[in-house]
């Protein structure tokens, strides 16, 4: 196995991997995190939020990977472009992530903002990075690491700017191999034999379009697609912002710098999910329960780092329990959870039954003050049957609710309830009465 490829905390790892690896580790890269536009498509979860901020896996938010993925591959100057609805982000970031006085590193928060040159709000991911420049130039560092601050994955950095060294790379995109099916909503690279880009296109929706960067694999998997990860060596990245003013990375500047060269695809081989709309974002929770899940948050030499929360463990009374997470502080008694996700302060009472669904939990066991239109207490009351749904934070279900989409819709909207994607979803503060169904 090569050692682009070999897992880096493998038992069979050289020592001479590891003496690599520890000095890729001391070069300097900052990481950039994209906070996320509107995220309409993940609506209603962003009705009180930005996508970074949506708690996801019961006891992280989405950002905590990309942050987690940089601090893992030892790179500690991280920056977070924010702009819509982001306090709750803001908020998570400065409990979660303090840094000592000798480690040298920060998270550095860059919302949105006037300037005397440009008073816009950021206009799509080229400009976020273009509008924050004047920061970028003060870093003292010689690579910039562009990530999207709503996706979930583990990767070790580190093989990216090995990659870069050894192409000497004025950008690396890292990509992986998909179906037809995913690739009119990605980036789709076609690379020669030494990995580098010959040409790139952003969503293509036609055959002819796609039929160019087709390439046979045995997988089924016939298409190389971006990650919307790039490394770019430092000067490569203020020259080509200069260059092209257009707003966006994957429709506009990296056609741009394939246009110029030096761009290199690097092949990750694990687990990667772009969780942009509910279905999406439903698997992939869902897929956390499962035996040998696809994506592994227990791996204790990459861990995944979130807020304290400071609670004791789950307690659990006559309940049947398959194949579920249940997070801390969790009140469950004398019910049935199959295939599910119970959030820290889950509240579920007797005769429940939760079968494939992702309850975020709370903040509190008792609102600490009463807000007209908000319940007065949370969680899931007697002899509910919830399945296939998402459960927000600051929620009351009454007693005998049925949430099981007996009409099979795609889609609904309800004043307190809706469904996307075939999935329920239950708002952030929404209270369902006794014995409401849908």
């Amino acid at each position: 196995m090569s050692l682009l490829t070999e897992p880096l905390h493998q038992n069979a790892q050289t020592k001479l991997e590891s003496f690599f690896y520890n000095k890729l580790k001391e070069d300097r890269v900052a990481s950039i995190i994209l906070g996320g536009g509107e995220g309409l498509r993940l609506f209603p979860l962003t009705l009180a939020r930005c996508k970074p901020a949506i708690p996801i896996g019961g006891c992280y938010r989405l950002i905590d990977f990309s942050i987690s993925n940089s601090l893992n591959s030892g790179y500690q100057q991280i920056f977070v472009l924010t702009q819509f609805l982001s306090s709750s982000l803001h908020q998570h970031i400065f409990k979660t992530y303090q840094f000592d006085s000798f480690s040298g590193g920060y998270i550095e928060l860059l919302p949105a903002e006037q300037k005397p040159q440009k008073k816009t709000w950021f206009q799509g991911t080229a400009d976020a990075v273009r509008q924050s420049i004047d920061f970028f130039t003060e870093a003292p560092v010689d690579y910039f690491l562009i990530l999207s601050g709503d996706q979930l994955y583990q990767m070790d950095f580190r093989r990216l700017l090995y990659f870069a060294k050894q192409t000497d790379a004025d950008l690396v995109v890292a990509s992986l191999p998909i179906t037809e099916k995913d690739a009119s909503r990605m980036g789709v690279l076609k690379v020669n034999a030494e990995q580098r880009v010959t040409d790139f296109t952003e969503k293509p929706q036609t055959s002819a379009e796609l039929s160019p960067f087709y390439f046979p694999n045995a997988s089924g998997k016939n298409y190389l697609a971006s990650m919307g990860i790039y490394l770019f060596k430092r000067q490569a990245l203020f020259d080509l912002l200069m260059a092209d003013p257009r707003e966006d990375f994957g429709k506009h500047l990296i056609p741009s710098q394939v246009e110029l060269g030096g761009v290199y695809a690097y092949q990750h081989e694990g687990y990667w999910e772009d969780v942009g709309t509910i279905g999406s974002f439903y698997e992939a929770n869902i897929g956390l329960t499962e035996n040998n899940p696809k994506f592994n948050c227990y791996d204790e030499k990459f861990p995944i780092f979130s807020s304290q929360s400071h609670l004791p463990g789950a307690k659990i009374k006559h309940a049947l329990l398959n194949e579920s997470i249940l997070c801390e502080g969790s009140l469950v008694e004398g019910c049935e959870v199959d295939r599910s996700i119970l959030g820290p302060r889950s509240v579920v009472k007797n005769g429940t039954i939760i079968r494939e669904s992702y309850i975020m939990g709370n903040e509190f066991y008792i609102p600490p003050v009463q807000v007209k239109g908000r319940p007065s207490s949370v969680g899931i009351d007697e002899d509910c049957v919830i399945q296939r749904a998402i459960i927000d934070k600051y929620v009351k279900i009454g007693r005998g609710v049925q949430l099981i989409n007996k009409n099979q819709l795609t889609t609904y909207d309800g004043e307190h309830v809706f469904i996307r994607d075939g999935i329920i979803i239950v708002p952030r503060g929404a209270s369902l009465p006794d014995g409401f169904s849908l």
